[in-house]
């Protein structure tokens, strides 16, 4: 009967219900987005300017963020830049322009994951699951024991999500987290940058170079001492990254 309590609790954190944050300026958008997560079985939260987006973060428990980048009083850009500075939830940015200038400049500000206006609905749903299951389901499947991982100085508790470097806490965003805890985990092993994109993503890598690359470059801000000269997230030039072991 434990056994199954447990199972049973287990089974409703995988699939708790998400509360989703959607912030748009153009209500017709939050309307139609709404509708569609909602028939996921998601409880959706609407704001319309990135300030009131600051402040229902700040207020209740969001899961995931989904915010356009042109907005009145705060644009997406802005308000992204300051909930990173205390709120690692994942964040997808929308965005009319397609250049691959304004999606770095989405990733560089601390967003996961770009989708491009007009968009398919069934398509974003999609890329909040797969957010969502990065995120909130993986700790589920750590209750069998400790699960770190380390190379010299840097460690990852992967039951705690939590990563250090010579001690100190390092906060790291879910997809910035997932792609060192896969190359720690294969310590040694060079990963291409398509093999760490369908990986981490699930989907085919398609332009996934400069995706990557940003997120390579915040990690080595994060965990090294001179990203320049890093210590553990080394580049095999031709070849992909992988994490050495520095001692």
């Amino acid at each position: 009967m434990r056994d199954f309590r447990q199972a049973f609790r287990m089974m409703r954190e995988v699939y708790k219900v998400a509360n989703i944050l959607v912030c748009d300026d153009d209500k017709d958008i939050v309307e139609a987005i709404s509708i569609y997560l909602e028939q996921e079985g998601y409880t959706v939260i609407k704001a319309y300017d990135g300030v009131e987006a600051i402040n229902v973060l700040r207020s209740q428990p969001v899961d995931l963020l989904i915010i356009d980048i042109m907005m009145p009083k705060l644009d997406g850009i802005r308000a992204t830049l300051k909930i990173r500075e205390e709120n690692p939830l994942p964040i997808i940015i929308l965005s009319a322009k397609s250049e691959d200038a304004d999606k770095i400049l989405g990733l560089n500000v601390g967003a996961d994951d770009y989708v491009t206006k007009p968009f398919n609905p069934l398509e974003l749903v999609a890329r909040v699951k797969s957010q969502l299951r990065r995120y909130t389901t993986l700790s589920s499947n750590d209750a069998a024991g400790d699960k770190v991982y380390e190379a010299g100085g840097l460690l990852v508790n992967d039951d705690l999500k939590k990563v250090t470097v010579d001690g100190e806490e390092v906060k790291l965003t879910p997809i910035e987290y997932n792609i060192l805890l896969l190359l720690l985990k294969n310590k040694g092993k060079v990963y291409s940058i398509n093999e760490i994109y369908e990986s981490i993503w699930n989907e085919e890598a398609i332009g996934a170079d400069n995706t990557v690359a940003v997120h390579i470059r915040h990690i080595r801000e994060k965990i090294e001492i001179n990203p320049k000269e890093p210590r553990y997230l080394k580049v095999v030039w031709g070849v992909g990254y992988k994490i050495e072991d520095n001692k």
